[in-house]
């Protein structure tokens, strides 16, 4: 059994946000790029506009923090519907170039999330910058806005994407909050997880009014791959379980076929927001001698195709791996979207040594059907360090 183009679709879906994570992140001072290019943001979010606003316009500010003038070399729009332009000559050291960014807005009336992809001189890999928003046909209220609510304070999701980082490094943003009350209201927070700061400005909120709240997680080498961050808001001195109202989710073709558990941790009754970063290895300082130096894992077939099972059978994937590289392979963690998919150990890998991944799943409980479970693996590999896997079938 083949994977299908509409598991092909899904899958892309799924995976996009990992995907980015191949790209370069900011260093230890936020958003500071191989020592060259300091953004003073990576994501803009327009928030709720309206389609009759058309286009909107978003402004990136590029600081030269080395010793030698940079070029802003080229931005890659993600697609038709952004328009982009930047500052064309040198950036001397110590001033600041401009990357404009203007989305049409003329999709229609559904959230959108665009990249750009900017390559800067001696910076070796490209940095992602982000439009976010969410475009209306029709005046909202703030209470249909901001579905997610505790007490008077309304969120658009109690789980925030929070992107892709490598370790050693940080990765800050922020999303819309609004104040759903008559009188001002105060935010802070309790029970932070430990490696996050989150924090909301303007502080108290003005009844009726929107404010920004701003994240930032710091990696350690004991998170890798898929991690949540938790902090409990407190609202003026309570705090709150969840009521999260409903909305229609906006899915890309064949998305029903893939298998994604909900965080059991969020949502209504909760009394929690989370973050989620996937965390990588930093190869940004290697040089080209030591990329070729270090390992080179490579897949027999990236998609187990397991046919038609019955529901409630196990299956084992088997995922043949092989070490071409000039340094042995370790795998950091295998992550899944499903918690019916668990990877067994995988020793590391000798140079030209290969051995199989295993990968057990049980098809209890899942629904009846096309089927696509996605791997993440996190590696040691300079240049592979994410390879995505999957799982594809048809429950009974």
């Amino acid at each position: 059994m083949k994977m299908t183009l509409r598991y092909i679709s899904a899958a892309l879906g799924f995976i996009m946000l990992i995907a980015s994570g191949l790209h370069a992140q900011g260093s230890k001072k936020d958003n500071v790029f191989g020592g060259i290019a300091q953004l003073d943001h990576t994501v803009h979010d327009f928030g709720d506009i309206m389609l009759s606003d058309g286009p909107v316009t978003a402004e990136f500010t590029v600081k030269n923090v080395s010793s030698d003038p940079m070029v802003i070399y080229n931005v890659v729009t993600s697609c038709g519907c952004t328009n982009v332009e930047w500052t064309r000559q040198p950036v001397k050291p110590g001033e600041s170039g401009k990357i404009k960014a203007t989305y049409k807005n003329d999709e229609g009336a559904y959230p959108f999330d665009k990249t750009l992809t900017a390559y800067f001189s001696g910076v070796k890999q490209p940095v992602i910058l982000r439009l976010r928003g969410e475009s209306h046909d029709r005046k909202m209220s703030l209470k249909q806005m901001y579905p997610a609510k505790f007490g008077s304070l309304g969120m658009k999701s109690v789980d925030i994407k929070g992107g892709n980082m490598s370790q050693g490094q940080q990765k800050s943003g922020e999303v819309n909050i609004a104040n759903l009350g008559t009188k001002p209201m105060k935010v802070e927070f309790s029970e932070v997880s430990e490696g996050l700061a989150v924090s909301v400005s303007p502080n108290p909120v003005p009844a009726g009014a929107t404010a920004k709240l701003r994240y930032t997680v710091t990696s350690d080498r004991n998170h890798w791959g898929r991690n949540y961050y938790y902090a409990v808001p407190v609202v003026d001195g309570k705090t709150y379980k969840a009521v999260v109202t409903e909305t229609p989710e906006r899915k890309e073709a064949g998305a029903e076929a893939v298998v994604a558990d909900p965080n059991p941790l969020l949502g209504n009754g909760s009394d929690k927001i989370g973050i989620f970063t996937v965390t990588k290895e930093d190869f940004s300082s290697w040089s080209k001698e030591e990329r070729d130096r270090g390992s080179q894992p490579i897949a027999d077939e990236s998609t187990y195709s397991f046919g038609k099972v019955k529901a409630g059978t196990k299956v084992t994937a088997t995922f043949s791996i092989r070490n071409q590289g000039k340094s042995p392979f370790h795998i950091y963690k295998v992550d899944s979207e499903s918690s019916h998919a668990k990877a067994l150990p995988f020793p590391d890998l000798a140079v030209g040594a290969k051995k199989d991944l295993k990968v057990t799943l049980d098809t209890a409980g899942l629904p009846k059907g096309e089927t696509l479970v996605v791997l993440t693996v996190i590696t040691n590999s300079p240049l592979r360090p994410i390879i995505n896997l999957f799982i594809a079938g048809w429950v009974e």
